[in-house]
């Protein structure tokens, strides 16, 4: 089964369930949904350790702060 197969799986049972034993749940939530349409997968190793995972979790929900490339409007050709 393909990750994106099983967490999307993942996030419809639960969803579902939750929101059999919690009906109030769905009323509160902006739009129905209780989780995002993106998922983080990574296996474990130098760059997906557990710190970097707790860290990506910790951070859901949260405000980025991009950095501003550019100020106007790029231009093709004058």
């Amino acid at each position: 089964m393909s990750v994106s197969k099983l967490v999307s799986l993942i996030k419809s049972l639960s969803a579902r369930e939750l929101f059999k034993a919690h009906p109030e749940i769905k009323r509160i939530l902006w739009g129905g949904n209780l989780w995002i349409s993106g998922y983080y997968a990574n296996t474990v190793g130098q760059y997906g350790n557990k710190d970097v995972i707790r860290k990506y979790i910790g951070n859901q929900g949260k405000e980025i702060e991009y950095k501003k490339i550019h100020g106007e409007q790029l231009k093709l050709w004058d």
